[in-house]
């Protein structure tokens, strides 16, 4: 039979073995009360089980191996963390187990116990010719109960890992939430192609210098513009040149350097993405939302949330423009509703789920996952394959939760760790 330890590891961690006569290798009959935590640090595999064998009633630790030769492959002889093991499990028993001390540590051997039946499911799952994921075959059949209580566990998972981000952002602002999340959200204003541009440009320009000038919004535009790099030319039209001529006083006024323009990208990106359009919106939702961080904590609502960003109108001569002195047809440049659902999940929902983790407090998490199930799923390859296997997707909350299983579970065979996958291996 070929499957790795860890698959012992399930088998022993569900009982998922014949429990009929248990018996060591020594011939001692064995009982199980608990199969013990799963230790996935350093140290014996699981710890505080509790077994009886003979007449003894037995509480410590519990060793998983393939073979009970594996013991001393490991290293596990001249290691004391091992001396108190209760118990040895391995597949097969070729070599007894004796401790340093003289010690026979008692073994169960599970080579005739594991049904033929699940170790066929693990193999196929693990091993065939998938060409999406593991559990193609039967994902689409998993109970709605199952799906959405292991979407939830992973989804926090990737919620976690993305806050610690947040966590040390804010270790640098000293605590200040708003900066931070003034930072955050200026790199997602950009998206992917110019999201590096954007957060250079907001650790470039700090919110306290903004808010000191939040009274003026040609003056709010001149330090995005001019900290972006887009007013060291000549222009033609009256409003380039009055935020040239704004961002010269304010620049020697803040002593400012303003970030790279070559960093800014155009090429394949539509017009209303460009960076230029993208900075318009920017500056107008830091002229209408001062201490916006404070207003998402506040508002509940999904919908005022949206409003936050829906309201905002960019400054008149974007109207008919997507670059300084290049005309074009007339068109709103105001934030369209992709984009705003973009921010709340990327941001907004990253930033409650943060804010309740540092602060321990369940109502902002709550929040935060209670606004990804407001918001629609994204659609990307990973979404797409997902729901052409049977997946039902139709929200935020679901679709974020898939990438993370796809990408830390699926792409390494994690089924032994996944609750998709333990339900297949344990359904009829």
């Amino acid at each position: 039979m070929l499957f790795p330890e860890d698959f012992l590891h399930y088998v022993w961690k569900f009982r998922l073995f014949e429990r009929m006569e248990l018996q060591t290798t020594g011939g001692e009959q064995l009982e199980i009360f608990s199969a013990g935590m799963h230790n996935s640090d350093s140290g014996p595999d699981f710890q505080n089980a509790r077994i009886r064998i003979g007449e003894t009633v037995w509480a410590g630790n519990v060793e998983v191996h393939i073979s009970s030769s594996d013991w001393q492959k490991h290293g596990h002889t001249t290691d004391d963390s091992y001396s108190n093991v209760i118990l040895h499990v391995v597949y097969k028993d070729d070599k007894p187990l004796v401790l340093a001390n003289g010690r026979r540590v008692p073994t169960l051997e599970l080579q005739n116990r594991i049904p033929d039946e699940l170790h066929s499911k693990y193999h196929n799952l693990v091993f065939g010719n998938q060409v999406i994921i593991p559990c193609e075959a039967n994902i689409g059949g998993v109970d709605v109960l199952t799906m959405h209580n292991w979407l939830t566990r992973v989804l926090v998972e990737r919620l976690e890992k993305r806050s610690a981000a947040v966590i040390d952002a804010l270790n640098i602002n000293r605590g200040d939430w708003e900066e931070t999340f003034y930072q955050f959200l200026a790199a997602n204003f950009g998206f992917k192609t110019n999201a590096l541009p954007f957060e250079l440009l907001a650790k470039s320009l700090p919110q306290i210098t903004l808010a000191k000038n939040r009274n003026s919004s040609l003056q709010i535009e001149a330090l995005i513009y001019g900290q972006a790099g887009f007013l060291d030319g000549d222009f033609k039209d009256e409003y380039p040149s009055k935020l040239k001529s704004e961002y010269e006083f304010l620049q020697k006024k803040y002593k400012l350097v303003p970030i790279e323009k070559h960093l800014w990208k155009f090429m394949r990106l539509r017009p209303q993405n460009f960076p230029t359009i993208r900075l318009a919106q920017f500056a107008a939702l830091v002229v209408q939302a001062n201490h916006l961080f404070s207003k998402v904590l506040e508002v509940k609502d999904v919908k005022a949330l949206r409003d936050l960003f829906s309201e905002i109108k960019v400054n008149p001569y974007w109207e008919t423009h997507y670059k300084f002195d290049t005309e074009s047809a007339p068109s709103s440049k105001n934030m369209g509703a992709s984009s705003i659902d973009i921010l709340l999940l990327n941001t907004l929902a990253l930033f409650l789920f943060s804010y309740g983790k540092h602060n321990q407090s369940q109502h902002y998490i709550n929040r935060s996952l209670k606004l990804l199930e407001h918001l629609p799923n994204e659609n990307n390859n990973i979404i797409t394959d997902f729901a052409n296997l049977g997946v039902k997707i139709t929200t935020a909350f679901e679709s974020q939760a898939l990438l993370e299983l796809k990408n830390n579970y699926c792409n390494y065979k994690k089924c032994l760790q996944c609750g998709v996958g333990n339900r297949i291996l344990k359904s009829g």
